[in-house]
């Protein structure tokens, strides 16, 4: 497993683990399984897990800090999320939560950019986790509350840096250009980026990438697959996309990258995985697993030797933009 590190030393492995699905995403899993995964990738040599309150209402944190436990601390990064503070919600605790996770929703979340709202976030998150420390944080999501999140928000991330109690700040957000923006006023060291650069479509070579480069700021990369659209060999007609049913024409197009990928020998989901760290910028690949076996599927395709020669094929098909140097390929 491959190591890139962001401008100030802070080490990642090139495939990260994502465990929103610990949070019960969509169905239940169990505590077991997300301790076998997070065995799993520590067995296959992943480093770095990316967790958030935000899912399943603390569950996630807490399953992932309870599987890491036993590691030494030092030898592994996390990154948790602010933005979304968990309060106390008795009145709507009989209920399932309403955003995708089946727990109860005991907890509600409450957007909340302030000094004050990310303190309280982060001394959570160290309480359901059980860690001394959070590696990095990431303002999450901060769409529709950009003008604090990209001044107060920031500014006491950047403060929680400064005093040593965590070692990378950034943001993580579904869309690129504010990202971007966010690199330009603020002195931040990593970026998660969702469904923006990937197999598919590549919107953060006109925006995040190039100012990324410019100002040595890392890029974490998730959605790899689209929601799913290149997570199979061939793309299904019911795909989602976007979270949405994917439109005829991007099956399609999707639908030519796996036949070239093929042509090669190589699946969809394997190029998938492997074509943003192409990106001198990225620094790791995040992606999502509920138990071992999932975990072991993306560590294979993480080691999926990639051909050069798919890479110029779907260049000259019109399926990959030529407006960056490959220079770190397998």
């Amino acid at each position: 497993m491959r190591i890139r590190a962001t401008r100030r030393g802070l080490p990642l492995t090139e495939l990260g683990l994502g465990v929103a699905q610990f949070g019960n995403l969509y169905r239940e899993t169990t505590d077991a399984d997300s301790t076998a995964a997070v065995d799993t990738a520590w067995e296959s040599g992943i480093r770095y897990f990316d967790t958030a309150p935000h899912y399943g209402l603390g569950l996630s944190e807490r399953r992932l800090g309870a599987a890491l436990a036993s590691r030494p601390r030092d030898e592994f990064v996390v990154s948790s999320k602010v933005g979304r503070v968990l309060e106390p919600s008795p009145e709507t605790a009989h209920l399932t939560d309403g955003e995708g996770f089946v727990v109860p929703a005991s907890l509600k979340r409450v957007w909340d950019f302030s000094r004050d709202g990310i303190l309280r976030s982060v001394e959570a998150t160290l309480k359901r986790t059980g860690l001394d420390r959070i590696d990095v944080l990431y303002l999450h999501d901060p769409d529709d509350h950009w003008a604090e999140a990209c001044t107060t928000g920031i500014g006491a991330l950047i403060e929680l840096r400064e005093q040593g109690l965590v070692r990378a700040v950034g943001a993580g957000m579904n869309q690129s250009a504010a990202l971007a923006e966010l690199i330009r006023v603020a002195d931040i060291d990593l970026v998660m980026v969702a469904g923006r650069f990937t197999l598919l479509e590549q919107g953060a070579l006109d925006d995040l990438l190039p100012i990324a480069s410019e100002r040595g700021v890392g890029v974490v990369v998730a959605g790899v697959y689209n929601s799913g659209l290149l997570s199979r060999d061939r793309p299904a007609s019911d795909a989602k996309y976007n979270y949405e049913q994917a439109p005829a024409e991007v099956i399609a197009r999707a639908t030519r990258i796996a036949e070239i990928c093929e042509s090669h020998g190589v699946t969809l989901p394997a190029a998938a995985l492997a074509y943003p760290l192409l990106h001198p910028a990225v620094v790791s690949v995040v992606v999502g697993a509920r138990d071992p076996r999932q975990v072991a599927g993306s560590v294979e395709r993480y080691l999926t030797p990639i051909p050069e020669e798919l890479w110029s094929d779907l260049r000259s098909a019109g399926l990959l933009p030529t407006s960056f140097l490959t220079g770190r390929h397998r």
